[in-house]
């Protein structure tokens, strides 16, 4: 893992980590070859988003990411916006409400205090796929229909708490309370080769995106891969949080999962 800020004390907490065995995913996102598998290695996630509580914990210790502290390049004006003080973020039974209304570099550093960084694209895309008994629920229509529901009529995230039904790996919320920043969102429709970008016209319109798909069906991937791929580093949302991931150790070994 690259350090983006430098060395940061470790928070003394007991965050809930599960292990994700490897696997191989077919993506909705083009790669170099169309449909080739892509293999992902073994990681670990927290279970849950990161909550306001916790996110305050960080911003205490490391007073540089508060509201009024907080250098332009790393977040706009929007930043925290909702909270109604730089180090309160209301009402102590929000304490355990997904905390929103943060950067791309925010959210990298307060991983990077748990010894971890942001799951990259794949890694989500991999973890989100299932469902509570399956580990790729997609061509599911009910899976799909539930998951859509919640586009459909978002429940605002600063108003719910964390701890959704688990799914397949025991990861909670990942559909149905907020959006997640990865680690890539910035290069979700750039393709390695440029080959593979077709008449290059065509991205010049509204949702070009969406030609470089795979499953073209997938509306609610879709959707996430558009709003991620809109933002920059310094961009915050107030439906917009994101959880932490870690990369395995290398004595881990796992049956690995097909992902199609």
């Amino acid at each position: 893992m690259v350090l983006l800020f430098g060395p940061m004390p470790v928070l003394a907490d007991a965050v809930d980590y599960v292990a994700i065995p490897s696997g191989t995913l077919i993506s909705v996102l083009s790669n170099a070859s169309v449909n080739r598998p892509i293999t992902i290695a073994p990681f670990s996630v927290r279970v849950l988003p990161v909550t306001k509580a916790e996110f305050l914990t960080f911003i205490l210790a490391h007073p540089e990411w508060q509201r009024d502290q907080v250098a332009a390049v790393f977040a706009d004006h929007t930043y925290l916006n909702l909270w109604p003080g730089a180090t309160s973020f209301g009402e102590q039974s929000n304490a355990r409400q997904p905390v929103t209304g943060v950067s791309w570099f925010a959210a990298e550093a307060y991983c990077e205090s748990e010894n971890a960084r942001l799951p990259t694209w794949y890694e989500w895309e991999y973890i989100a796929a299932a469902d509570a008994t399956h580990a790729d629920a997609r061509k599911d229509p009910a899976w799909r229909a539930r998951i859509l529901s919640w586009y459909d009529s978002p429940t605002e995230p600063h108003g719910t708490n964390v701890g959704g039904q688990a799914n397949f790996y025991g990861v909670r919320d990942l559909h149905g309370l907020l959006w997640e920043w990865v680690d890539d969102f910035n290069a979700l429709f750039i393709s390695p080769d440029s080959r593979n970008q077709g008449d290059p016209d065509k991205l010049k319109f509204c949702g070009a995106g969406a030609i470089s798909l795979q499953d073209k069906e997938n509306f609610a991937i879709l959707m996430r891969i558009a709003l991620l791929s809109s933002l920059s580093g310094v961009d915050s949302t107030g439906n917009l949080g994101f959880r932490c991931a870690r990369i395995a150790p290398t004595s881990t070994s796992s049956t690995p999962i097909p992902i199609k």
